[in-house]
């Protein structure tokens, strides 16, 4: 039953009963708090501080993310992670632009950091010294500061529940290392975010691009939502 799991409020980010705060303005799903602990532990018997950059998130703050890239507030970036100026967007059309967005961004609703179950990962002692944190591949790949946390994630952090639904780009989302989720929970929320819920909350919504989001949406779903790599 999905009282059992998650409601659809809770599904879409916009009720919290199911979280808890781990960390300072950190929430995690109740369900998950225990096993990320374990892992963290893990990880620092093997000199690594796994922290979190990115817990849950609300629909709130994905409608606010979206509609500053949206409008041309923040940068969108292209599938090299280079931002496009103003003069590259406006030479793009608006369902070029939608596609865009959703390459990096969760349309709100649809984020699966509105569950608790899916946390960005990094270590600070990592970081060279002045350097924020950009959550881009380069820092977690081959030869990037987070390459071997990335490695150890990669060779451990299924014995804790966790895995990478982005692990590879295969057309919709980006390839993400840093996102990673916890297969429990989440394989069950999934399902229960049908294309009527969706659609519902962003009718709602005062969200940019309403109208196109949803002739697109059937595409969106099943490219965006549903098209994610497959627990090993």
């Amino acid at each position: 039953m999905i009282s059992s799991v998650i409601t659809p409020k809770q599904l879409t980010g916009q009720e919290q009963t199911h979280l808890i705060e781990f960390a300072p303005n950190r929430l995690l799903h109740k369900q998950v708090v225990k096993d990320f602990t374990a892992l963290q532990l893990a990880a620092k018997q093997q000199g690594f501080t796994l922290h979190i950059a990115s817990a849950f998130r609300s629909f709130e703050r994905q409608l606010q993310i979206w509609n500053n890239k949206y409008s041309g507030r923040v940068a969108i970036l292209d599938k090299n992670e280079v931002a496009l100026d103003c003069k590259q967007t406006n030479k793009i059309t608006e369902t070029e632009k939608l596609y865009q967005l959703l390459h990096w961004s969760a349309l709100p609703a649809t984020s699966r950091h509105h569950w608790g179950t899916d946390i960005d990962v990094y270590d600070p002692t990592l970081l060279p010294l002045g350097q924020s944190l950009q959550l881009q591949k380069s820092e977690y790949l081959s030869g990037g500061y987070f390459a071997e946390l990335n490695e150890w994630l990669t060779n451990n952090m299924q014995a804790f529940g966790f895995y990478r639904p982005y692990q590879n780009y295969q057309g919709g989302v980006a390839e993400e290392p840093w996102h990673i989720s916890y297969f429990p929970i989440a394989e069950k929320c999934l399902p229960l975010l049908d294309e009527t819920l969706i659609a519902d909350t962003i009718n709602k919504a005062s969200i940019q691009g309403k109208s196109l989001i949803l002739q697109q949406l059937p595409i969106i779903y099943k490219q965006y939502i549903c098209n994610i790599n497959q627990r090993k």
